[in-house]
């Protein structure tokens, strides 16, 4: 088993996660201890700015050296931890066209943590054809594995949707003994999630998120603009399917003349939407839906997506996992993979032909006596 720490930094731009975990890249031994560091105004202003960018355009250097530095003085807290899984800053994704671009270097963080760092995980799987995205699929396998084995969760399908700033769900069937079996998983981004509605609060309230969904609760979800968003072509798309952060822009623009609270609701009644419009994608009907990320954290949210899904929806945390900490953890156990040259994506979770072990690992320079 190797000792392993995850460190993410989502779409949503509020700060890096970071968690460890013990592994042999298949089996979960034990989850360890976790962190969370924020950004500050100007780091976020930063990458915020960064956005839609690609190598070589201006800003991208100095999100990339923001990434680095805020993550190996995270990393500095966790000092047992053999190897790094450094998921890089997300700036543009576009697998079909340019391809996908997380900005940092894991060199550079190799160098400042002294560890090994694997890095750059969706490069490879987009290289062969596939959307590089999600990635946290295979994870969620190991942890309806690990859940079912401490009797937390039934030996049948279950749905793990994640609400960062993109939504993405994954069907897993635990019985299945490999991620990569064809069978075990399948798995595509639903559409916005919290991105729109952090970026609304962020623009008129200057706030980062609606805390609690407090606003959304007070507002009416505009039905017109609903029936357009639906009517988006990506939502014809058979799975898997990934997306960009700010694929849906016309969506933020469509509630720019509606009221605070009547645009938050909108925004919630838009991610619950497009949730309900992938459940036919989804092999069977799971009996649970186990929401993670810090959308579950809004209470509108989770009465939209009870409302809409023919399903039980909980938080992660009823199956004993942590829905704060779960990407960190997912790369911790992705770069254990990526040691042992195991496969992080297949044909259904990223649409790639074959099972893919992607990522690059770099190792700190030694000095010499």
């Amino acid at each position: 088993m190797i000792r392993a720490l995850g460190m993410m930094s989502g779409t949503s731009l509020d700060g890096v996660d970071a968690a460890e975990i013990e592994t042999d890249g298949i089996t979960i031994a034990s989850f360890g201890d976790s962190r969370f560091r924020t950004y500050s105004d100007n780091e976020a202003a930063v990458l915020h700015g960064a956005l839609g960018r690609w190598p070589g355009e201006a800003g991208v250097d100095e999100a990339a050296g923001i990434s680095v530095a805020c993550h190996a003085d995270l990393a500095g807290e966790f000092p047992d931890v053999e190897v790094i899984g450094y998921h890089g800053q997300t700036l543009a994704h576009d697998p079909h066209g340019r391809g996908t671009h997380q900005a940092g270097d894991g060199v550079a963080l190799a160098h400042k943590t002294g560890r090994p760092v694997v890095w750059d995980f969706r490069s490879e799987d987009v290289r062969q054809g596939g959307e590089g995205a999600p990635l946290a699929p295979f994870f969620h396998w190991a942890c309806a594995r690990w859940a079912v084995g401490a009797g937390l969760l039934p030996a049948a399908p279950v749905a793990f949707l994640n609400l960062g700033g993109v939504g993405n769900i994954t069907w897993v069937d635990p019985s299945c003994d490999t991620p990569e079996e064809d069978g075990a998983c399948l798995a595509f981004d639903t559409g916005p999630a919290n991105a729109p509605i952090n970026d609304l609060m962020r623009k008129r309230l200057r706030q980062s998120h609606d805390s609690g969904g407090r606003l959304a609760a007070r507002g009416r979800a505009n039905q017109s603009v609903l029936q357009r968003f639906l009517a988006h072509p990506y939502f014809e798309r058979p799975a898997p399917k990934s997306l960009d952060r700010d694929q849906f822009v016309e969506l933020s623009a469509a509630v720019d003349a509606l009221s605070d609270a009547d645009a938050a609701a909108t925004l919630v009644a838009a991610l619950a939407a497009a949730v309900a419009a992938g459940w036919r994608w989804l092999p069977s009907a799971p009996s649970t839906v186990l929401v993670c990320g810090g959308g579950r954290h809004n209470e509108s949210i989770m009465s939209a997506l009870g409302a809409q899904l023919p399903a039980n929806v909980r938080p992660v945390e009823a199956a004993g996992l942590d829905g704060d900490m779960l990407e960190a953890q997912a790369f911790a156990w992705l770069a254990v993979r990526v040691l042992k040259g195991l496969p992080c994506s297949g044909p259904m979770t990223t649409g790639v032909a074959r099972p893919v072990c992607g990522g690059r690992i770099s190792h700190p320079k030694r000095s010499c006596a």
